[in-house]
C-alpha cells in the first residue's frame, strides 16, 4: 500500500492549516515526516503510478486529501488509514477508508465517523499500544468489517484525480 507523504506550495493557505496553527509549507511537511516513522523508503512514485516496490513509497501528490488518497487508490492501495486533527469526512468506496483522530475533542465530536482515537498517545498510553489498535483495525477491515465511512455510505463522490501540471 502507498503511503503518501503530502504537501504543495498551496497547503499552508487552507484554513484548517491555519487555524490550526501552521505557518509554512516546512511545519507542514515536518508533520508528515514524523509520522512517517522508522521504515526505509523503498520506491519513489508520481501521482497515480503503479508500485514498483514492497514497503514504503513516497507519492508525489497533492495536500489536498481526497486527491491524495485518490492517487494511492490508483496506485494499488486497497485499504486507506487516514490521520485527520481538524475533522475530514473523507471515505472512498474503492478502498476502506480508516480515519484516525489525533485528538479526544475531535474523537468525541465526530465519533460516528471516526474509526479510532489515538488521542491516548498524549496522556500516556504507548505509541506501540495505539499502533495495534489502528493495525488490528485495518485486519478487521480487510477481513470484512465496515469502516464508519462505509458505514455511513460515505465515498460515492470522494474520488478526486489531481490535473498534474500547469493548468488555469
Amino acid at each position: 500500500m502507498p503511503i503518501a507523504t503530502r504537501w504543495s506550495r498551496t497547503t499552508i493557505r487552507r484554513p484548517g492549516n491555519l487555524k490550526g496553527g501552521l505557518t509554512t509549507i516546512l511545519e507542514k511537511s515536518l508533520g508528515a515526516v514524523a509520522k512517517s516513522g522508522s521504515t526505509p523508503l523503498n520506491d519513489v512514485i508520481g501521482y497515480a503510478e503503479p508500485l514498483h516496490a514492497k514497503g514504503l513509497s513516497f507519492m508525489d501528490s497533492p495536500g489536498y486529501d481526497p486527491c491524495s488518497a485518490t492517487g494511492q487508490i490508483a496506485s494499488g492501495a486497497n485499504l486507506i488509514v487516514f490521520t485527520t486533527g481538524r475533522g475530514s469526512v473523507f471515505g472512498a468506496k474503492p478502498a476502506p477508508s480508516i480515519k484516525v483522530a489525533s485528538n479526544a475533542r475531535l474523537a468525541n465530536w465526530m465519533d460516528e465517523d471516526m474509526d479510532i482515537d489515538a488521542s491516548p498517545v498524549l496522556t500516556g498510553t504507548s505509541l506501540a499500544e495505539v499502533g495495534e489498535v489502528i493495525f488490528q483495525k485495518m485486519l478487521d477491515v480487510a477481513s470484512g468489517e465496515l469502516s464508519k465511512s462505509e458505514a455511513l455510505g460515505i465515498g460515492d463522490n470522494e474520488f478526486v484525480p489531481w490535473q498534474v501540471g500547469a493548468y488555469l
